[in-house]
């Protein structure tokens, strides 16, 4: 018995230690449609310049590249804190990592899993500069 409680105890605390929690929700082309439709939200395009420049999700607030090392820096001297944060970037790789660091600077997240392309095969609307 002693060795069961023990394995239990070893295995949630590798849990804890290495297992991956996120204080931001990830959620597919439909719901994040539905979440940027509120006004109060802020649309954030964490891609490159040439990317959004190919077309981004209506209603995009503003494009910070999480790429560039002044991410941080600029989000949050841009962001607004006291509003709920919906991102994206291409597919859902970059966008993890932006919601990850603004979540980590007080900012409540909602990030599109699946991210542009997603959107975009799901049939959503395109806009353009």
């Amino acid at each position: 018995m002693k060795r069961i409680i023990l394995t239990l105890v070893m295995c949630l605390s590798f849990s804890w230690l290495f297992g991956q929690t996120n204080n931001f929700k990830t959620v597919g082309a439909d719901e994040f449609e539905e979440f940027i439709a509120d006004t109060n939200v802020v649309v954030l395009d964490v891609r490159t310049e040439a990317e959004h420049a190919e077309g981004f999700i209506p209603g995009t607030h503003y494009n910070i590249d999480v790429l560039e090392e002044t991410f941080t820096q600029v989000a949050t001297e841009t962001l607004p804190k006291d509003k709920p944060i919906a991102l994206y970037c291409r597919s859902g790789n970059r966008s993890k990592s932006a919601a990850r660091i603004l979540t980590e600077n007080g900012y409540q997240v909602v990030e599109l899993g699946t991210g542009f392309r997603g959107w975009q095969s799901a049939g959503k609307e395109v806009a353009k500069p």
